[in-house]
């Protein structure tokens, strides 16, 4: 995970790099090879890759804070943010520069910045209102609506999770919609810089159908059924391709996997665009070169020398 060669902070204060991009950008190998050329540590901030016992169908590389949930927890983003910032802490503690590398922009941020989060809900009240939606998911979000109009217009009825989400904030006082746009705020816990790594869409299509197959290769079908032999929960079920894999004929759950891969590329690409300040760079290109902007632009920042040869 780190190696020898000049630090990114002797002197001035410590930086943080965050590298965020679709899935399939190649933000794991970027990532890797940043950490071969400085002592550093990588920092997983992908809601999915949290999870162990799915290691093909997450796409799992070697980082801090990956499979440290069994299938049967229900993660949250505050529970995240809590080890992500003991991770990047621990990490500086040592003299190596996080690395902070994902596709859920959520994690992201919370692994950088202090969230303005709720209390969790007391015992009971997820299940409670999951029964009301299971129940009608019409009445539930009119429920939602009578408590919280703002949230009710931001939540599609469909979106199963969201809603029974903005009705247990409802209970604490708080709302799905901010009462100001916090997770864009400029502030972060430490000097930071987040990398964005642009491909072009077809190309970027041409490597999740690549890696799809890849998937099922290395026995995707097999890991999906050994994993729902046992007790899974919500958050955990809602991985891409889970359900897929395990209903439909393997051609099927093939296309049906390599599509909404696309649309979540789609998506996170939309994310990116909304993150200020960050640092956009080609990544249909080789790996070195990217994880070489990426040391250049660093200490162009912090008005370090390059690194000498040798």
């Amino acid at each position: 995970m780190s190696a020898a060669g000049s630090s990114l902070s002797p002197a001035g204060e410590p930086l943080v790099l965050a590298i965020y991009g679709p899935t399939a950008s190649g933000k794991s190998d970027v990532a890797e090879a940043v950490a071969s050329r400085i002592p550093a540590e990588i920092v997983s901030a992908d809601a999915m890759q949290a999870y162990r016992g799915l290691p093909i169908l997450t796409n799992q590389s070697p980082a801090r804070l990956v499979g440290i949930w069994p299938l049967d927890h229900d993660g949250s983003v505050g529970e995240y943010e809590r080890l992500a910032h003991e991770a990047v802490d621990e990490a500086l503690a040592a003299a190596r520069t996080p690395i902070v590398v994902g596709g859920t922009g959520l994690y992201l941020r919370a692994a950088l910045a202090e969230l303005d989060l709720p209390a969790p809900p007391e015992p009971g009240t997820r299940e409670r209102w999951e029964t009301l939606y299971d129940q009608d998911a019409a009445h539930a979000h009119l429920v939602l609506a009578e408590r919280d109009c703002a949230a009710a217009a931001r939540v599609h009825p469909n979106d199963r999770r969201r809603v029974v989400r903005a009705l247990e904030l409802t209970e604490l006082g708080r709302s799905l919609r901010p009462s100001r746009d916090r997770l864009w705020a400029t502030e972060t816990r430490h000097p930071t810089i987040v990398f964005g790594l642009d491909v072009p869409k077809e190309l970027l299509d041409a490597r999740i159908e690549q890696r799809t197959a890849a998937m099922f290769e290395r026995g995707v079908e097999e890991e999906v059924r050994r994993a729902l032999l046992r007790p899974i929960s919500s958050t955990a079920a809602s991985i891409h391709g889970l359900r897929a894999i395990a209903e439909l004929p393997r051609d099927a759950a093939f296309e049906s996997l390599a599509q909404s891969t696309r649309k979540y590329a789609a998506y996170q690409r939309k994310w990116m665009r909304r993150i200020p300040g960050i640092v956009s760079l080609r990544a249909d290109r080789p790996t070195d070169e990217v994880a070489d902007e990426i040391l250049e632009v660093a200490r162009a920042r912090q008005r370090l020398p390059a690194r000498r040869a040798g």
